[in-house]
């Protein structure tokens, strides 16, 4: 598959080509920071740093957010973001998605911790806990605005 492997840790090691699908409804409910109160508000917050993260590689980023959440944005590329609004259920819009990306030759990497939701993911694709995605925002904010290693 093209695209790198895991590293020594774990982590998935994220190849330039690779792109990056985001289950944002479970990235989001993996901090308790309040998110339920205003569930819009929190996809804006990670459509927001995920921008950055699109803005410091060349791989496509792809959040797809469901339910309240789809008011955070319209659908469509926002600051570098591939914004994906579930016509249902947010699980069933992340599959297909991977899919249709797969399909056509890319390198695949879902966030989700959701064990259901990997296992209906093609067999190209690979997944990722939200704490991989969460550890790599943090750090891309802490960097400052040149991003880290600049």
């Amino acid at each position: 598959m093209p695209g790198a492997q895991d590293d020594d840790e774990g982590r998935p090691a994220v190849d330039v080509r690779t792109d990056v699908v985001v289950d944002a409804a479970n990235v989001v409910g993996s901090r308790p920071d309040g998110w339920w109160r205003d569930r819009a508000g929190a996809a804006r917050r990670l459509l927001a740093q995920l921008s950055r993260l699109a803005a410091q590689r060349p791989g496509e980023v792809h959040a797809v957010l469901e339910g309240a959440a789809r008011r955070a944005s319209a659908e469509g590329l926002h600051d570098g973001v591939h914004v994906h609004l579930a016509p249902a259920d947010g699980d069933s819009a992340v599959v297909a998605l991977a899919e249709r990306l797969v399909a056509s030759g890319r390198d695949v990497l879902v966030v989700t911790a959701d064990r259901g939701l990997r296992a209906r993911l093609p067999g190209a694709a690979r997944a990722t806990g939200p704490g991989w995605l969460r550890d790599l925002l943090d750090a891309l904010e802490q960097a400052g605005p040149e991003g880290p290693g600049e």
